[in-house]
């Protein structure tokens, strides 16, 4: 249980980091670089991380306006809150 706690703690840090990061290269003086693939946002945050992602949203203002990001976040932290309950049941 104690590892699973972890591994949803480094992902959702790893996606409020990479939405940071995509925030400010989204900026026109960073226009150069590289953005962060809208895939891969949304797979780290299926893969544990959209808690992260959401708080991310709103912090920095950053694909509020995305469907995918709006409704698919708070999908999935759903998901993971109803995951990380049966494992809590199932290994206590």
């Amino acid at each position: 249980m104690k590892l699973l706690i972890v591994y949803l703690l480094v992902m959702n840090v790893t996606l409020l980091i990479l939405m940071r990061i995509d925030k400010t290269r989204s900026g026109s003086a960073s226009g150069r670089r590289h953005r962060i693939p809208e895939r891969r946002l949304l797979g780290v945050g299926a893969l544990g991380g959209a808690l992260g992602g959401w708080i991310a949203m709103r912090m920095f203002r950053h694909k509020t306006k995305h469907a995918a990001f709006a409704a698919g976040f708070p999908v999935m932290v759903l998901i993971h809150a109803v995951v990380l309950i049966a494992a809590y049941r199932y290994l206590a």
